[in-house]
């Protein structure tokens, strides 16, 4: 489990095609000081399993799957990467619940600067929007974020200084993609209210 608090901005040093998967190796000394094989490292939101791990950059393998729903697949060697370890028991949860499962991808569609912060307006997918609620918690390619404003096709999130120029989200431009996640929990009250109602309506 992560908490959306990004805690390295990486780069990928190199993408190896591997037919139905790609090989990521990426840079990262602060998330990989004490990573081993087999641990989960969070890139750009996506839970990400590292295969080796040296001199400050650790690889890891994505399969078509994981290309086909995030934004990884765009991914190119001098691309820079939010990076998180799993946060560990008992530690503070800093942000909100992420499990690093990008439910969707969306797309930059305006920044607004402001003399503190700045808005950013990003796209929602259909599929998505019924998880995503005015002040609300959401997960923008990693990062852990408040909901500003919600619509049926987008919503915006405001970035403080910090998040700016710590993470991608300084750096993403209008069309560029991002991976999202939403609220889980949101996900599993839907869920089981659907099953409570199918319950009654036998």
């Amino acid at each position: 489990m992560f908490t959306g608090i990004v805690e390295e901005l990486g780069e990928v040093t190199a993408v190896e095609n591997l037919g139905d998967a790609s090989r990521f190796r990426l840079r990262g000394p602060v998330v990989t000081a004490d990573a081993k094989h087999g641990d989960s490292i969070a890139v750009n939101g996506v839970c990400l399993t590292v295969v080796e791990t040296g001199d400050g950059e650790f690889t890891a393998d994505v399969m078509a799957e994981t290309l086909k729903r995030s934004s990884l697949g765009a991914l190119a060697a001098g691309s820079r990467v939010n990076l998180e370890r799993p946060t560990a028991v008992g530690a503070r949860l800093g942000g909100h619940i992420v499990q690093g499962h990008v439910d969707g991808t969306g797309t930059v569609l305006e920044r607004i600067p402001s003399e503190h912060w700045e808005i950013v307006k990003v796209s929602l997918p259909a599929q998505l929007a019924r998880y995503v609620v005015e002040k609300g918690s959401i997960t923008v390619d990693g990062v852990s974020l408040t909901v500003v404003d919600a619509a049926a096709d987008h919503f915006t999130i405001s970035l403080i200084p910090t998040t700016l120029a710590l993470t991608t989200l300084g750096i993403k431009q209008p069309g560029d993609p991002v991976n999202l996640e939403v609220d889980v929990i949101a996900k599993y009250v839907e869920r089981l209210l659907g099953a409570d109602h199918g319950e009654r309506a036998k």
